[in-house]
């Protein structure tokens, strides 16, 4: 039996989640987090066999978060389900420590393998990922601009992206409006930009938005 913690923040989402493993007679879902605190919690009490992680919860999240749990669990098979399809969100939470990625567009019909095969050992992403990855290590072609933000500063750049305030994005990663506003003035700067609107037109461009949650 494979015993999974599901962490998302969306009632509905977590709820369709269980519904689609109910089916399984080898998945149980055993725990549910709605925030990276009670995701941490989860892990340092133990007792599951696989997390299920949504990239963007309230508190603690993201990349960061993996790395954290990669910390506090060496072992532990995270798999990351997100809205975020960009390659460079996969790459990221591989390279933190995550053994799977999966889009929650493609949940419904490959959801159930993709959790076998992470807590099976065996690493779940898709051939695009695959394909990036390997090209990261063979090709030394000059990297994009967003590659080179720290991965909390990738966080930060994407809800600004997204039309946050900074004052929001404090909230909802428990920061102070000033380091907040320190990360977005080094983000401008690795960026060589001048303002959101510019990250914006950026982000668009480089479709590192993710598509809003129905």
């Amino acid at each position: 039996m494979i015993r999974i913690v599901i962490a998302d923040d969306h009632t509905l989402m977590r709820e369709g989640l269980k519904r689609i493993l109910e089916s399984t007679d080898d998945i149980e879902v055993v725990g549910e987090a709605t925030d990276g605190f009670g995701v941490l919690a989860h892990v340092r009490k133990g007792g599951f066999d696989l997390l299920l992680l949504d990239l963007s919860m309230p508190g603690r999240s993201g990349i960061d978060l993996i790395r954290q749990i990669r910390t506090e669990s060496q072992k532990l098979p995270v798999l990351v389900l997100t809205m975020y399809e960009e390659e460079q969100y996969a790459i990221r939470s591989i390279r933190a420590g995550a053994q799977g990625y999966l889009t929650k567009e493609s949940a419904g019909t490959q959801l159930v393998h993709a959790i076998r095969k992470v807590a099976s050992g065996k690493p779940y992403i898709s051939m695009e990922v695959a394909e990036q990855l390997a090209l990261d290590i063979m090709t030394p072609e000059k990297p994009l601009p967003h590659s080179q933000l720290s991965n909390r500063e990738f966080e930060i750049f994407n809800l600004l992206a997204q039309g946050k305030t900074v004052t929001d994005i404090g909230q909802q990663l428990h920061l102070s409006v000033k380091t907040v506003s320190t990360h977005k003035s080094r983000i401008l700067n690795k960026m060589g930009m001048h303002s959101i609107s510019e990250i914006v037109r950026y982000a668009v461009a480089h479709n590192l938005l993710a598509p809003f949650e129905k």
